[in-house]
């Protein structure tokens, strides 16, 4: 017989030790089952990616969360992936009736999010049918993103994802909308007002440079930095929302990519020669 109580599959990009997936773990005990299934490393930036190298190895380690003890699986592979071998083994009796992903080190606003391993497994999920929240806690320099400090305080970020997801598992998501982005200000606090907000068309992230020490043979990694001002960005997207009005931004995606715009008019405009002088 099925287990009655709510399933709830956690991830991330973070991997398996990261405080922010601990952070989750304690603010969804209480509305059902959690079954965490999370990298066995770091695997930030993976988009919604499936790599072939990933050999899909499961390890069970005993994690300490809070007050309990928590039996977790990390998995040689993506967050994308992570969501489909849960999804495919470890709780094939008992599928998940929400997917939660985060909660992350790091904001994921505006045209950012198109790489971002943690709305990537949310998308996955998304892909299957199942409820999904993506969750993200703005760190206070770029360089601290893949760093899991413990310093880091997700008091707020636990409060916001237990409110969202407990209105998912109840109410299941608005018809149109294939998962929720949620993305906490560094500041905030569980009494900072929350605000929905549209995908800011900013690259938000911006690469600048490249850190290379000698010649094209050697490692280098592309340098990042934030590069956004108020006039950049519309007040009803999300960047906006936590860069500058300093509210927590609750962002419904969609799945379908296709621009809105007339395609009769567009299959004219493509079969239109262009005129040449």
């Amino acid at each position: 017989m099925k287990n009655k109580r709510p399933q709830i599959l956690l991830t991330n990009d973070d991997g398996i030790h990261s405080p922010g997936l601990w952070a989750a773990a304690e603010a969804l005990a209480s509305l059902g089952f959690v079954t965490i299934a999370a990298p066995s490393e770091q695997y930030s930036s993976a988009g919604r990616s499936q790599p072939l190298t990933s050999d899909g190895r499961i390890g069970a380690t005993n994690l300490r969360i809070g007050t309990q003890d928590w039996e977790a699986f990390a998995v040689n592979g993506s967050p994308a992936q992570c969501v489909l071998y849960a999804v495919l083994e470890l709780m094939r009796d008992n599928p998940p009736d929400l997917v939660v992903s985060g909660i992350n080190y790091g904001e994921n606003v505006g045209l950012s999010v198109t790489a971002s391993g943690t709305v990537g497994a949310a998308m996955e999920a998304a892909v299957l049918g199942i409820p999904a929240l993506a969750v993200s806690r703005q760190i206070e320099n770029i360089d601290e993103y893949t760093d899991n400090s413990a310093d880091v305080d997700f008091t707020a970020a636990m409060a916001f994802t237990q409110k969202f997801a407990r209105r998912l598992l109840e109410g299941g998501l608005p018809s149109g909308v294939d998962l929720l982005k949620l993305d906490v200000p560094k500041d905030a606090t569980p009494e900072t007002p929350w605000r929905v907000t549209r995908l800011g068309h900013h690259g938000y992230f911006i690469p600048y440079d490249v850190d290379r020490k000698g010649g094209l043979d050697q490692p280098a990694l592309i340098r990042w930095r934030i590069q956004v001002n108020p006039g950049d960005v519309p007040p009803d997207t999300d960047v906006h929302a936590i860069q500058f009005d300093r509210v927590v931004s609750v962002t419904p995606m969609t799945l379908d990519m296709t621009p809105r715009v007339p395609l009769e008019k567009l299959d004219r405009l493509l079969r239109t020669e262009p005129q040449r002088e």
